[in-house]
């Protein structure tokens, strides 16, 4: 399984707003891509406009290329993208160690 992680900043006072937005596309969106299994977000405490998205893949292609080249991918970016105040930061990562 791949782990993508996604640094996103979005513009001040926007967080009410960009939960909704992001919950939205999540599930109307990511959750049915193929090999999506799974997603976690969280805002920061400390910086409330930044906020961390991981998504569960199957493969690396199931995001970089079934998702990212799939007309799906322009539908997320059309509900979270306007919050964006910088593009997200996004990085890919397999898994060495788990808690039972």
């Amino acid at each position: 399984m791949i782990l993508e992680l996604a640094d996103i900043r979005i513009h001040p006072g926007q967080q009410a707003a960009f939960d909704l937005a992001i919950e939205k596309g999540l599930t109307e969106v990511i959750a049915k891509a193929k090999g999506c299994r799974g997603f976690k977000v969280n805002r920061g405490i400390e910086s409330p406009e930044r906020y961390v998205l991981q998504v569960f893949w199957d493969t690396l292609e199931n995001h970089t290329v079934d998702f990212r080249q799939s007309p799906a991918f322009a539908d997320w970016r059309a509900i979270v993208g306007p919050f964006f105040a910088a593009p997200p930061a996004v990085e890919h990562f397999d898994l060495v160690a788990k808690s039972a």
